[in-house]
């Protein structure tokens, strides 16, 4: 009998724990703890983006004036150059066979011009005394102490000087003319060789290499980019409707994503001419000196046109889920998940465009292990 009042005793005990346990489990979770705020209307900025391109506020396309083979390169992309500094040597032995030709041709005509100026003396002398010797026999003559032979005779040899002389002059000329030409010439030859060594037009950085030794250039051919090092702008492309509120010096918002930059400057030009394709004008801004920035960089830029009325909540009450942006709205002691349409950001706020009300609590921040239909308490 003792035994058994024992089992009995034990059984009791057991039964008892178990129905403990079973009402602890049934009783219902402890509501989770959070913070909430409340969907109002928030006076927003007002602006309107357009995007573009990070450039260089110089760059040059280095290319040939002449064509030649490419004899050597000193630079590669990358590179920082000086001002008159050589980038790429051309062959130039064909122009250069050129440039002593036309020497020795200047050479030529200088001895010439020589000859002709000797010629001129004698010519000039013979003229002087055919000259005299006919007025010589003219007074004879008038006497009649001469023949009519002899004094037609010296008559055509003052004739003939006259025009050996004007012959050597017209020579002379000829060889003054062939000496313009020659000096023209070297002058012309002497350009054409400085066209095969091609220097920096300024202080800057090489950005792309377009050309080898042993390529051909050729006029108008890319060989080199070059850009001014330190200066760069933004160039974004404003849409045709929005141009007339653009105007030179009113500030602007620029984004630099890839620097994780976001700046406060100045619109510095806008191109008063629209793409047909695009239907858009170039506006450009310049930017300051910053560490990273480059060409080809992508840019947004906001300019601001007053502020506005708009719905927005805590960007920390937003679930992002891929594509999915979701809230949790506090709604009699539970989250209620609900998916929303958002639109920008500002300030640590986004706009929401449909999904929730004004004057709603949305759970911020969003707890770990919140889920729709969530017990929740908020604190106070």
């Amino acid at each position: 009998m003792k035994r058994m009042a024992i089992a009995m005793s034990v059984l009791g005990l057991l039964w008892g724990c178990q129905r403990g346990h079973e009402r602890a489990s049934s009783s219902p979770p402890r509501p989770l703890l959070v913070n909430t705020a409340t969907v109002r209307r928030v006076d927003w900025p007002k602006e309107f983006y357009a995007t573009g391109t990070v450039q260089a506020q110089q760059a040059v396309t280095v290319s040939a004036k002449l064509m030649a083979v490419v004899e050597q390169v000193f630079v590669k992309a990358g590179d920082r150059v000086g001002a008159g500094q050589l980038l790429i040597k051309l062959d130039a032995r064909q122009l250069e066979a050129e440039h002593r030709r036309a020497e020795a041709g200047l050479s030529e005509a200088y001895a010439a011009l020589q000859e002709a100026e000797q010629a001129i003396g004698a010519a000039k002398a013979q003229l002087q005394l055919a000259e005299a010797t006919f007025h010589r026999f003219q007074v004879l003559y008038d006497k009649q102490s001469v023949a009519r032979q002899e004094y037609d005779e010296v008559r055509a040899r003052w004739e003939a000087a006259k025009a050996n002389y004007q012959m050597a002059v017209a020579k002379q000329q000829q060889v003054r003319e062939k000496i313009r030409q020659a000096e023209q010439m070297v002058q012309n030859t002497a350009i054409m060789l400085t066209y095969t060594e091609l220097r920096a037009p300024f202080d800057g950085v090489v950005t792309a290499r377009h050309v080898d030794p042993g390529d051909l250039a050729t006029p108008g051919r890319p060989l080199l980019t070059l850009e001014r090092g330190g200066r760069y702008r933004l160039e974004v492309a404003v849409n045709e409707s929005d141009l007339h509120q653009i105007r030179v010096g009113m500030p602007v918002n620029v984004d630099l994503d890839a620097l994780g930059q976001s700046l406060r400057l100045a619109v510095g030009e806008v191109i008063p001419a629209v793409d047909p394709g695009s239907r858009s004008a170039a506006v450009r801004i310049p930017l300051p000196p910053l560490v990273g920035l480059y060409s080809g960089l992508y840019g947004r830029a906001r300019f601001p046109l007053g502020t506005e009325r708009v719905l927005a909540i805590p960007e920390k009450a937003l679930e992002v889920t891929g594509q999915v942006r979701a809230v949790y709205v506090h709604e009699g002691g539970h989250a209620r998940r609900r998916l929303v349409t958002t639109g920008r950001t500002h300030d640590g706020w986004v706009e929401v465009l449909s999904g929730i009300q004004e004057g709603e609590q949305v759970i911020a921040p969003i707890p770990t292990g919140l889920i729709d239909g969530s017990a929740v308490e908020v604190r106070r």
